[in-house]
């Protein structure tokens, strides 16, 4: 457990980034937030990154905007007007990429009526996109669309049934002899299933890949990764067995009696962000005849001496933004090269522990898998 205490602290810690390049105009070019309720006019963002924000609350005395998974950094004090709306802008320009927040109003917690609301923290958040410069690669675009279809499948391990969401390819439904490769992509502490499309915009990144012909044509599962509840600050506790359980026994069984998959260990893959990462690392070091392509999305990395049998290894990618830990990401891959393995870093630049790290990071992932 010593390589994730970092990454546990960074998961814990509710990071949220601010540029590092502050200006002191702030240029008036502020726009709706795209992750808006419809007709909604703020939050607004503008060409710098700047957030600002519009609250009605007459009779409030205090309202704070909490920027970060948890709201733990990033307050922005808003100043009530005359009419009773309080205001107020970022202190800085914010990274760039999706954000969680939320609005504390006289001490009590609130989410912001004009933004949608996104599973974070172990709640729904607001949410707000500060505009990327390099957004065109999960942006929606008029290609292919493929298809994010919820499914509940049968857990006697947990007496319930249990929900995933499974992207299918633009093509999935066009041939109905063809058999696709499956990743089973993990969402991080505090987030569920819907993580991956929602927050990550998962499935539009794989349509833009697969029409501009990048990347082999792959199957999605996106399952919830906690089985048993821990709360802020108990990660450590975790038991990786009873969700190793649903996901090796249960889960892949179902999607391959259920969807048309290559149903083999050389065509499946496994991958998660932060302590989706985490569970990657335990379950396929622990299953390594049920998976052939490992990757952590700032979730740890992975030693030589961990692995037993490398013969059926494919692919090991590890990633986080430039802000985490890269050193560390790219001397484990050097060594993992140095050993033999199929090894391949990434670092997202002037990012943190955010999704627009993840996003940029299964970019780069996806075209390597199921070569």
């Amino acid at each position: 457990m010593k390589q994730y205490k970092m990454v546990i602290l960074l998961l814990l810690s509710g990071f949220v980034g601010f540029a590092q390049t502050k200006t002191n105009s702030i240029i008036e070019d502020f726009k709706p937030s795209v992750l808006n309720q419809p007709g909604q006019e703020y939050p607004k963002v503008n060409s710098q990154g700047y957030a600002r924000f519009q609250i009605a609350a007459p009779e409030a005395k205090s309202v704070v905007v909490s920027l970060g998974l948890g709201g733990t950094k990033g307050g922005t004090v808003l100043t009530k007007d005359q009419d009773g709306y309080w205001k107020g802008t970022t202190e800085g320009a914010m990274d760039e990429g999706f954000h969680y927040y939320h609005v504390t109003i006289d001490g009590g917690v609130f989410n912001d009526p004009g933004a949608l609301n996104f599973y974070g923290s172990t709640r729904w958040e607001s949410g707000i996109e500060i505009p990327a410069h390099d957004q065109d690669f999960y942006a929606l675009k008029d290609v292919p669309h493929g298809n994010v279809q919820q499914v509940l499948f049968p857990s006697k391990s947990t007496n319930t049934s249990r929900r995933a969401f499974v992207y299918t390819p633009p093509s999935y439904h066009k041939d109905k002899d063809k058999k696709y490769p499956v990743l089973y992509l993990q969402h991080g502490w505090g987030e569920d299933e819907t993580a991956w499309s929602n927050q990550g915009r998962v499935n539009l990144i794989m349509d833009n890949l697969i029409a501009e012909g990048k990347i082999k044509p792959f199957i999605i599962v996106m399952t919830y990764g906690m089985t048993n509840e821990i709360k802020y600050g108990g990660l450590a506790s975790f038991k990786i067995e009873p969700f190793q359980t649903v996901l090796v026994d249960e889960l892949i069984p179902y999607i391959d009696s259920n969807f048309r998959t290559i149903s083999n260990q050389a065509n499946r893959a496994m991958a998660g962000l932060s302590m989706g990462g985490m569970e990657t690392h335990s379950i396929t070091l622990n299953k390594p005849d049920v998976f052939s392509h490992y990757a952590l999305l700032s979730g740890g990395i992975y030693k030589p001496e961990e692995i037993k049998d490398k013969s059926k290894l494919k692919l090991i990618f590890i990633s986080c933004g430039s802000r985490e830990r890269p050193e560390s990401v790219q001397s484990a891959v050097k060594t993992l090269k140095d050993a033999g393995f199929n090894a391949v870093s990434y670092v997202s630049e002037n990012t943190a522990h955010e999704f627009l790290t993840w996003r940029r990071s299964f970019k780069e992932l996806a075209p390597l898998l199921f070569k």
